[in-house]
């Protein structure tokens, strides 16, 4: 099939995209509508409902009575199954379509869109479809005029709130192992990138997802976000975003049910070259497209890189040439590789960001301005800051944009204080040819994960969240149905 930019121009302009709620397996429009608008462009792109305290309401009705009294989580393990592998299969069908909304919807490069987001969604319905049915209760061993069980039991009802920065990927790591573990789903989409959300709901029905199993509700945050966060109806609540909204849904769920709050945030992940690496021209490409992958919008991407002094020149170097050789440019060509940001006020943000990094005494290295302004969309330049004190703004605050700030050190001990000095703990990497410093370090970094010799790795088995003000839980791996069940314990005198 043809992938050109004109393939691309093409599909888009034929693309039909929903805009209403799936509740209780139809559409409803509700009242309101808003508009989301493309940030390759600055047009509008589509009109959605608007949802609030009402359709949050319905939306935990038609989940609650497909808990109690549906279908899903009674049917077999296998049976639950089968029917994630056929979503996942539905995806793969509409893969394109799929890719362009999120492209469209956000910014995200459509190669990336197709390759990585895509991929990466339709592997986590594949994973836990197939997991569904290999699940095993414990019978521990006790008196011979007893049986004891220790049974998991799905939770109820989930309510999940997403991002928009990957917007199917992240929704699929809360939905699938929800699903999986026979819990019914409210998802709260973000209002910057509820298309492709909307669209995931509807081939999940269309795969046999009994009405009320999967429901989602479009809206703000502080309206349609808070409801779900305050609803009594609600036993769960699974939440990846910023740090300080992640306040708020622990504050919800103490004014409400006490819903266990799980929750994967923000952070500000440190990325540490030593002069022993066994390559550090793979390090500074790797630091390089970590930073700028996705326009920087990753909660994991690596925005301090911390290198020895020794070879900080040389390795910095080396990322801004890589910086000033990246193609920005219209999401929809394949061959752009950082595309736009997802709205003005981003943008505004990140440049706000940059400026007050040079104010406080960071070298601009590279980029720092806004770039393409005549496309009306939000571009902004690869950034590369040097000369980066520890307690300056950039190496404390999380930019969310392609922003790298650059310090150095003199020792390991240094490095690892360095590293630890955030309030966040969610990724880290570590380059060394030592087995013992990559032991020893990785170990001492306060991180829920940590790359060495590489980054932004891994697979569906490995689980993946943060420590400190990064949040709580994991996402992948069986430990996420640790999230969606209860752990029930059945003592029988025979």
């Amino acid at each position: 099939m043809d992938d050109t930019h004109d393939a691309w121009l093409r599909r888009a302009k034929a693309l039909r995209l929903p805009g209403a709620h799936l509740i209780d397996g139809a559409g409803h429009d509700g009242g309101d509508t808003f508009t989301v608008v493309s940030p390759r462009d600055g047009q509008a792109l589509a009109e959605v409902a608007d949802g609030g305290e009402a359709e949050i309401d319905l939306a935990v009705a038609a989940a609650r009575r497909a808990f109690d009294s549906g279908p899903w989580p009674r049917l077999a393990p296998a049976e639950r199954g089968r029917i994630l592998l056929r979503v996942a299969d539905l995806i793969e069908e509409h893969r394109k379509e799929l890719a362009l909304t999120v492209s469209l919807e956000m910014g995200k490069p459509i190669t990336d869109a197709h390759e990585i987001e895509l991929r990466a969604l339709i592997g986590t319905f594949r994973w836990y479809g197939q997991l569904a049915d290999k699940l095993t209760d414990e019978s521990p061993h006790t008196a011979p005029d007893t049986l004891a069980l220790v049974t998991r039991e799905p939770i109820g009802v989930v309510g999940a709130v997403v991002p928009w920065n990957f917007p199917l990927t992240l929704a699929g790591w809360k939905i699938a192992p929800a699903l999986a573990a026979g819990c019914t789903v409210v998802l709260k989409p973000s209002e910057n990138a509820p298309l492709s959300a909307l669209r995931l709901g509807r081939i999940a029905a269309e795969a046999g997802l009994p009405p009320g199993v999967l429901n989602v509700v479009n809206g703000d945050g502080p309206v349609a976000g808070r409801a779900l966060g305050l609803h009594p109806g609600v036993d769960v609540l699974a939440f990846t975003g910023s740090t300080a909204v992640g306040r708020h849904f622990l504050r919800y769920a103490a004014d409400s049910n006490l819903k266990r709050v799980w929750l994967e945030l923000g952070g500000k992940s440190p990325n540490i070259v030593l002069p022993d690496a066994p390559d550090l021209d793979e390090a500074a490409a790797t630091a390089a497209w970590g930073i700028f992958f996705n326009q920087g919008e990753m909660c994991t991407a690596p925005s301090r890189l911390l290198v020895h002094s020794s070879i900080a020149e040389r390795v910095t170097e080396a990322v801004v040439e890589r910086a000033r050789a990246l193609r920005v440019g219209d999401p929809l060509d394949p061959a752009t590789e950082m595309g736009a940001l997802v709205g003005r006020d981003h943008l505004n943000r990140v440049l706000g960001h940059i400026r007050a990094g040079a104010d406080a005494g960071a070298r601009l290295r590279t980029g720092g301005e806004r770039i393409l302004a005549g496309t009306g969309g939000f571009y902004v330049e690869p950034t590369v800051l040097d000369r980066v004190a520890p307690d300056s703004p950039p190496a404390r605050e999380e930019i969310f944009g392609p922003v790298l700030s650059v310090l150095t050190f003199d020792d390991l001990d240094e490095a690892v204080a360095l590293a630890n000095a955030t309030d966040y703990g969610l990724a880290a990497g570590l380059w060394t040819s030592d087995l013992t410093t990559a032991h020893k370090v990785s170990r001492a970094l306060r991180a829920g994960t940590v790359w060495v010799n590489c980054y932004e790795e891994g697979d569906l088995t490995v689980p993946f969240g943060g420590m400190k003000q990064s949040g709580n839980g994991r996402d992948k791996s069986a430990h996420a149905l640790e999230k969606y069940t209860d752990l029930k314990t059945t003592w029988i005198r025979l």
